[in-house]
This record gives C-alpha cells, sequence and structure tokens, in this order.
C-alpha cells in the first residue's frame, strides 16, 4: 500500500518537474520564433528604406548632372561675350586711333581723289550735267554691278518655329538662346518646340549636339520618357565622340527605366559605367543599377 502510494507520488512529481522544464523551453522557441519574425520585418523595412535612398540619391545626382550642364553652357555664353566685347573694344580702338592720325578711311571705303582724278572730274562736269537729262537707264543696266563690288555673303537661315520669339532671332546662336532659356525658365514644352525648331533650321550646325541634349531633357523633366530617349539615342548615333555622350546614354538608361523596361535600363546603365569610368554619369548608373538589383530582390 505505501508503496503504490509512494510511486503516484513519484509519478505526480516527474510530470509536475516535466511541465515545469517544458513550460521556458516552449517559451523560449515562440520567443525565438518572435523575433526571427520581427528580424525579417526589419530587413523588408531596411531593404525598402535602401532602395527609396537609392532613388532619392539618384535623382539628386541627375539634378545635379543637369545644373552642372546649365552652368557649362551659361559660362560658355559669358566666355563668348566676352570674347566679343574685347573684339569689339579693340575694332573701336584702332579705328579711333586712325581717326586720331588722320587715316580714317572714307564711309564708303573708297580711295581719297587724287588731284589728276579732281582735275579729270572738274573737265567732264560739264558734259555731266547733260547727262542727267537723258533716260534712266533700263533695271537691268542698273542692277549691273561693278567689277570689283563686293559679292554679299549668304546669311544663316533665321528659325520660324515660333514666330514670336525664335523667328525673330536672325542666328544660329540667337536661335539656341532663345529656346535654352525656355528651358532655364521651366517652360519646358516651349523649349521642346524651340529646340526642334532650332534643329530644323540648323541641323548641322555647331550647336546641334546641345540641341539634341537639351530637347532629350525637356522631355525627361515631363516624364515624356520615348521621346526624351529619340533625342538622347539621335545624339549618340550623330555625335558619338561629343561631351554629352556619356550624359545622353546615362538619360537614355533612366528613360528606359521610367518605362519599366528594367533589362534594357540594367544593359544601358551597365554600359554607361563600363564606357565612363569615374564620371558623373557612371556614379549615377551605379547608384541606379543597384536600385534596380534591389527592386528585383524583394
Amino acid at each position: 500500500m505505501f508503496s503504490r502510494v509512494s510511486f503516484a507520488l513519484l509519478t505526480s512529481l516527474f510530470v509536475l518537474v516535466a511541465a515545469l522544464v517544458a513550460t521556458p523551453v516552449a517559451a523560449q522557441r515562440l520567443s525565438t520564433n518572435d523575433r526571427l519574425a520581427a528580424l525579417e520585418q526589419q530587413l523588408a523595412a531596411s531593404r525598402s528604406g535602401n532602395i527609396d535612398l537609392l532613388n532619392q540619391i539618384t535623382q539628386l545626382r541627375t539634378e545635379l548632372q543637369s545644373l552642372r550642364a546649365q552652368i557649362e553652357e551659361l559660362q560658355q555664353q559669358l566666355d563668348q561675350q566676352k570674347q566679343l566685347g574685347r573684339t569689339q573694344y579693340l575694332d573701336l580702338d584702332g579705328r579711333l586711333n586712325r581717326l586720331e592720325s588722320g587715316d580714317a578711311p572714307l564711309a564708303n571705303g573708297a580711295p581719297a581723289a587724287t588731284p589728276a582724278a579732281t582735275s579729270v572730274a572738274a573737265t567732264t562736269a560739264s558734259t555731266s550735267a547733260a547727262a542727267v537729262a537723258k533716260p534712266v537707264p533700263t533695271t537691268a543696266a542698273v542692277a549691273t554691278p561693278a567689277a570689283n563690288a563686293p559679292v554679299p555673303q549668304d546669311t544663316p537661315p533665321r528659325v520660324y518655329g515660333d514666330a514670336a520669339t525664335l523667328g525673330r532671332s536672325g542666328d544660329e546662336r540667337g536661335a539656341y538662346n532663345t529656346a535654352f532659356d525656355a528651358l532655364k525658365g521651366g517652360r519646358y514644352a516651349e523649349s521642346a518646340r524651340l529646340f526642334q525648331s532650332f534643329l530644323g533650321a540648323y541641323p548641322n550646325g555647331s550647336y546641334a549636339p546641345n540641341a539634341y541634349y537639351w530637347l532629350g531633357e525637356s522631355y525627361y523633366v515631363t516624364q515624356n520618357y520615348a521621346l526624351a530617349q529619340e533625342q538622347f539615342q539621335a545624339l549618340l548615333d550623330r555625335y558619338p565622340t561629343h561631351d554629352k555622350a556619356a550624359g545622353a546614354m546615362l538619360k537614355i538608361g533612366l528613360a528606359q527605366y521610367g518605362l519599366r523596361q528594367l533589362d534594357a535600363a540594367e544593359a544601358t546603365l551597365s554600359q554607361v559605367i563600363a564606357r565612363y569610368p569615374g564620371t558623373e554619369a557612371a556614379r549615377t548608373a551605379d547608384d541606379r543599377l543597384r536600385a534596380i538589383q534591389l527592386s528585383r530582390v524583394r
């Protein structure tokens, strides 16, 4: 009888001890699962935050590159204005020196009359009076230029894309500045129209590469990615060694990213990094490339 009671007590004690031991293990297991779940959530949030951060960095780099390009444009304009002012100053100074020395040329560029020529003019003065009464020569005769008259040079074509603004520019630089000013002022639809007109009037002009780039930029900032890609590609096709080629290739990759063409964007951005290492375009491409790769992991 006593042995059976002892056995029952021992059994109950064993069950109680087992329960006490199992409870912390279960609690520890539950705590571990909770911690794993929390870590996974933190990792997912961190990954999402990294992608957002990379996107912000890429956007800032893109804006910085655009601002630097605009600064370069303005610096070029300033240098040209300085050179023009210096040239005009030297020309004016030379004219003043000639006036002071009495060697100024006549307004029409004709040489001063010699004494012999003066006497001849006096001799023929009477006959010239009679010539006044003669009929006026025909138009053909009047239109015939002298043999030594200067031949007029062809003037550059005007740009008639916008009669109110661009049409007033009589030269390539003025037309380009009009379009570029619209871009700087944030009038992107107007700048796109003006750069299109500029390229139509000066397809092979010295500012054509820049015009292609800024036309693409006008489309890109308004999220017309397909049109932007066409202009940047035209710049690369026509002027592959131009100093804006790296930026154009980068913008093609960013436009492809905007169109959600991720495979094409990865290929283009990788090409930017390989072809233009160490440049601002390559750094921006690397940031965007990492953002694309992180978005694929999520």
